[in-house]
């Protein structure tokens, strides 16, 4: 048995499967994020802990045996998300997540430094990890004074579960302080951040080990001595290796919180210009790209606790055809955006807006908004050398055919969809505890789910979705400076 650990912004979510990659069973624990300035989201990670154990524990309740027979545990994480520990490993702030823009204006400081892009493939966006520490280091002097350790959120959880400072590739290529042509860290990028590599977590490869647990842990859960914990990945990484988006030209679109165009790809293709991520992947000698917004199903979700209605209401009261785009646009920069504008302080609107427009009208406009932002992406892409032939979508809101058809329809691409299963970031944690445990082949075990439908693009309305397309790029320009 395998056990995979996902630690989300929301939840922490814990995996069963067994040698043939079934699964056998799951359970979550929530979290909360807290806001306590515009622009700002911190956890307390006394928080992951609890709902790592929390989750851990529903699984042993419900699934006992199972659990003491696990080999081999995966992690996958929240990317970026800067934690903070002095010499006796305690925590010292509350860890500044991925979707925090407090440090936009060390990010652009650091990032105007070339030598950032040139080592990290990468722009220094504000919710990297090193824009924080800077950030840190200018407003709160006396925690960088104590500083000892920073790890990225899964890595906190691993050092709960191991006692070991370690990391991996995938998540690590997300601070702006990896090499991640030569996945290793940079000395040069960390000093400009007045820090060492005595302060960073030991790296291994996400399918190597990174510690073995705790034998009280394994104790309290019922576990056999020596269970190795793998190096894991970051939460996108991880998702690919659940998917089995491992070779040349594998691509996914997610619709969760945030929206992701990944694409995984044989060598190094950075283009920070463009905006698109390239980052290692959780897989020796591979890496990924990424075009990433902000603000997928959480537009929607906005939107439904404005409207006092449910995310599922809403969609359902558009129905399964899809309709050509009308007169309102909207733009779901609700907390700023990276793919492709690199822009911390945009926000969100609607364009277009008149007596005749109802609810409806408003959440069509709202699918549409994400849709266009992940067309945003795809250029990006182009645009840094990758061309995709299709997609597969995965994430909450994959389970509104409406947005499908229209997220197609924009893309101009078909959209699969995997067959029932769970093939998330818990799911390919565990296929990566199952790869350090056993020393299987990696591409042997991360293998795509079998295509239960695809959508394809209405061929209609794709004239009608180009054109509101254009006028959806016009709206950025016209609006920048105007939103603050």
């Amino acid at each position: 048995m395998y056990l995979g650990l996902d630690l989300g912004t929301s939840g922490v979510k814990a995996m069963l499967i067994d040698d043939d990659q079934r699964i056998v069973g799951s359970a979550s624990a929530g979290l909360d994020v807290s806001r306590p300035r515009p622009g700002w989201s911190e956890q307390d990670p006394a928080d992951w802990i609890r709902a790592a154990d929390e989750a851990i524990g529903g699984l042993k309740a419900a699934h006992s045996q199972a659990l003491a027979a696990v080999r081999g545990i995966g992690l996958s994480g929240q990317m970026h998300g800067a934690t903070l520990l002095d010499k006796h490993d305690a925590v010292l702030r509350p860890c500044i997540l991925w979707n925090d823009t407090r440090s936009y204006a060390e990010a652009a400081e650091l990032d105007s430094d070339p030598q950032f892009r040139a080592l990290t493939g990468n722009i220094v966006f504000p919710g990297f990890t090193a824009p924080k520490l800077a950030w840190v280091r200018e407003n709160e002097p006396e925690i960088f004074a104590q500083l000892r350790w920073v790890l990225l959120p899964k890595d906190y959880l691993r050092l709960w579960l191991t006692g070991e400072h370690m990391s991996e590739m995938s998540d690590s290529a997300g601070t702006s302080w990896l090499d991640t042509g030569k996945r290793r860290w940079s000395e040069s990028l960390l000093a400009a951040t007045y820090l060492e590599e005595r302060q960073m977590p030991s790296l291994v490869e996400g399918t190597e080990g990174a510690g073995a647990l705790r034998p009280e842990l394994a104790s309290r859960w019922g576990m056999g001595q020596n269970v190795v914990v793998a190096g894991g990945a970051g939460d996108n990484a991880a998702s690919a290796c659940g998917m089995g988006t491992v070779g040349e030209g594998d691509a996914f679109v997610s619709l969760g919180t945030s929206g992701v165009l990944f694409s995984a790809n044989a060598r190094y293709l950075p283009n920070p210009e463009s905006a698109v991520h390239a980052f290692c992947h959780a897989l020796p000698n591979t890496w990924h790209q990424m075009g990433v917004i902000l603000s997928a199903t959480d537009a929607l979700n906005w939107h439904a606790g404005v409207t006092g209605r449910s995310a599922a209401d809403l969609t359902a009261e558009l129905g399964d055809e899809l309709k050509a785009p009308g007169s309102v646009t909207f733009l779901p920069y609700l907390s700023g955006e990276r793919t492709p504008h690199n822009d911390a302080a945009i926000r969100g609107a609607f364009a277009g807006l008149g007596h005749e427009s109802s609810r409806a009208v408003l959440t069509q406009a709202v699918l549409e908004g994400v849709s266009f932002a992940i067309r945003d992406s795809l250029e990006a892409l182009r645009s840094a050398g990758t061309l995709l032939s299709r997609v597969t979508a995965i994430g909450g809101g994959s389970r509104s055919r409406y947005w499908l058809k229209s997220i197609a329809t924009a893309l101009d691409l078909p959209v699969d969809l995997p067959a029932d299963g769970d093939f998330g970031a818990a799911f390919g944690s565990a296929r990566l505890g199952l790869i350090a445990a056993t020393g299987a082949d990696a591409f042997s075990v991360c293998t795509a789910p079998e295509t239960a439908e695809t959508i394809a693009p209405d061929a209609s309305l794709v004239p009608a979705y180009e054109d509101a397309y254009r006028r959806y790029r016009r709206l950025y320009p016209a609006i920048k400076g105007a939103t603050m």
